[in-house]
């Protein structure tokens, strides 16, 4: 489920507002597309969100392996996908 709770307030007074899932799922912003862990919205924002089928920690999991690969083909010189 898509939760939206006061995150803080701003220097200014503007109120900021986090969304997330509660289920651990990246959650898609409706009018973008655009995915997200969370999202840090200002009070007054129109964005809408839903959940994705897609877990916060398989995103991380797949990001943090590539990265490692392309460090060892750096330092070796090789590719890892050979």
């Amino acid at each position: 489920m898509i939760v939206k709770e006061f995150y803080e307030t701003r220097f200014d007074g503007i109120k900021l507002y986090r969304i997330y899932s509660d289920e651990g799922f990246k959650i898609r912003q409706a009018e973008t597309e655009n995915i997200y862990d969370e999202a840090i919205d200002i009070e007054s924002a129109n964005w809408t969100y839903t959940e994705s089928d897609v877990p916060i920690d398989d995103l991380y999991e797949e990001d943090e392996t590539s990265k490692k690969a392309a460090a060892w083909d750096e330092l070796t010189g090789g590719n890892s996908d050979e």
